[in-house]
């Protein structure tokens, strides 16, 4: 690691404060008059490029109505300091994500899916988009495509 390069658990910090931010609708410049500082100094902190320190990570908490180890916690509930380099980059992809507005979108729309079948099959379809070299000219290829219903 390039000594100016963040440290990985502050990113993830970050990532999770922003994420926690845009998912109770909150801008920066808020988050940063309800802790006394500067919207930009909100910026360096969700991006790992400041670390925060344990009083602010706790104002951050109260502020965003979180305990400050959700800062901490991983989707997968591993331990957030004992992953190798390439599971750490893969879950800061993962939070950049669900911390984008496209991200928090797209879970408050899959979570209002009450079906559990649905849900699985969005999920296969999804997958299945994602393996799909390109499906514009796939599709052009092939012509017509057999579809499957959603429910049943």
């Amino acid at each position: 690691m390039n000594k100016k390069d963040p440290n990985p658990i502050d990113t993830f910090v970050g990532s999770r404060v922003r994420m926690r931010r845009l998912m109770v609708g909150l801008s920066q410049e808020k988050l940063a008059d309800g802790l006394g500082i500067t919207f930009q100094q909100v910026q360096k902190y969700e991006k790992g490029t400041n670390r925060i320190g344990a009083s602010r990570l706790q104002a951050i908490a109260d502020i965003l109505g979180v305990h400050p180890s959700f800062f901490f916690q991983r989707e997968d509930d591993k331990p957030s300091g004992r992953d190798s380099a390439g599971d750490m980059h893969e879950s800061n992809e993962i939070s950049s994500f669900v911390a984008s507005k496209e991200g928090i979108a797209l879970n408050r729309a899959f979570l209002k899916i009450a079906d559990p079948v649905l849900r699985k099959k969005i999920i296969s379809l999804v997958a299945a988009m994602a393996q799909a070299p390109d499906m514009e000219s796939t599709s052009a290829i092939s012509g017509a495509r057999r579809t499957e219903p959603l429910h049943g």
